[in-house]
């Protein structure tokens, strides 16, 4: 609640106006307070300048979701915070709003009266403001859309001319920051590169990553023959650096995965991206361990070549997320369901015409 206080009145005595005619019930009807002796304080009317938006937000989201924790959540604030906005209406009504059990959270009579006040009141402000909205907004709407670079660059970007043909009326503000993990806070939709999370976003797992040794193919003749590890010790190794791991820590769980020895993996480039080291295996240098999906068309066009059929799989996947309330948001879910039917389904194996060394 904010603003001052609310003031009583007085009379020119500086004490409270009282009433000692009527009976405790017609007081108690008018909202009053008997004071000692007999007399009445009149509660103050809770005016327009008082009403507490919060508070009542906070109220209807325990109401609605019957728990501070799950109200929370869905209000994106802690739930210490929202416990106050309750307790803080509780306080300027002079009732309790629930009733607090152990393992439950039911609504008290003077919760049940206000609920459908309060419920009503919001949707008829929203109605209202979306109505405004829709009548003053451009048509365009603009969604903020988080992705990986390579991701972006190997795989979306390519395609995402014709999404327009899906909707003329959404255009697409990509950015693509580096590193693994949740999505940034601004975004309407992102696609992350990532272990599973707890979380309370809606989450859709578009594939499973699974990193496979990939080269360029005269790279993989001139090896022919040769086992895995004496393959790897042949060529420079192309390293992908994952945030907050060693830089050569793909490889190196590659090789122990695989069973192949001591070899010396702590040697060749590093890129920040798998896109970048793909391009200079590209050049027909170098061997790099890359998610065969994202790279399933350099595979099938015979630019790369996958030489063994060795894969390590350490829960890595690319998941595509979104705020639960924008489920509702007619673009967004239009988004979300393209995205999905273009890379929901992983890409079929890849070309293992390709792969040379058997």
């Amino acid at each position: 609640m904010t603003g001052a206080a609310p003031q009583w009145h007085y009379s020119g005595r500086a004490r409270p106006i009282v009433s000692r005619c009527a009976g405790p019930e017609a007081h108690r009807a008018r909202g009053s307070v008997p004071l000692p002796g007999g007399g009445i304080v009149a509660k103050p009317t809770i005016g327009r300048r008082w009403l507490p938006l919060n508070a009542l937000r906070a109220f209807e989201g325990v109401a609605k979701h019957g728990s501070f924790t799950a109200a929370a959540n869905a209000l994106l604030i802690s739930q210490s915070a929202l416990s106050r906005h309750v307790i803080a209406l509780e306080t300027l009504l002079g009732a309790q709003l629930f009733e607090r059990r152990p393992h439950s959270l039911t609504l008290t009579k003077a919760g049940q009266h206000l609920l459908p006040a309060v419920t009503k009141s919001f949707d008829r402000l929203e109605y209202a403001l979306n109505d405004i909205r829709n009548e003053t907004t451009p048509a365009v709407r603009t969604l903020r859309v988080q992705m990986p670079p390579s991701f972006a660059s190997h795989l979306a970007v390519p395609i995402l001319k014709e999404f327009p043909r899906a909707s003329s009326e959404v255009e697409i503000d990509l950015v693509s920051p580096y590193g693994v993990g949740p999505p940034l806070s601004d975004v309407d939709v992102a696609v992350v590169y990532s272990k599973p999370m707890v979380t309370d976003l809606v989450t859709d797992l578009l594939w499973s990553v699974h990193l496979s040794i990939l080269c360029h193919p005269e790279l993989a003749a001139r090896h022919a023959g040769k086992d895995p590890a004496a393959f790897i010790a042949a060529n420079e190794i192309i390293h992908v650096r994952i945030a907050d791991l060693p830089r050569h820590h793909l490889w190196s769980q590659f090789v122990r995965q695989a069973g192949l020895g001591a070899l010396n993996i702590e040697r060749g480039l590093v890129f920040d991206t798998a896109l970048l080291a793909v391009q200079y295996a590209l050049s027909g240098e170098g061997i790099v361990l890359v998610d065969t999906n994202l790279f399933s068309e350099d595979l099938r066009a015979g630019r790369l070549v996958q030489p063994f059929d060795i894969a390590l799989d350490e829960g890595y996947g690319y998941y595509l997320i979104i705020h639960p309330e924008a489920l509702s948001d007619a673009a967004v879910a239009l988004f979300r369901s393209w995205l999905i039917e273009r890379f929901g389904i992983p890409p079929s194996a890849a070309a293992r015409a390709g792969s040379a060394l058997a």
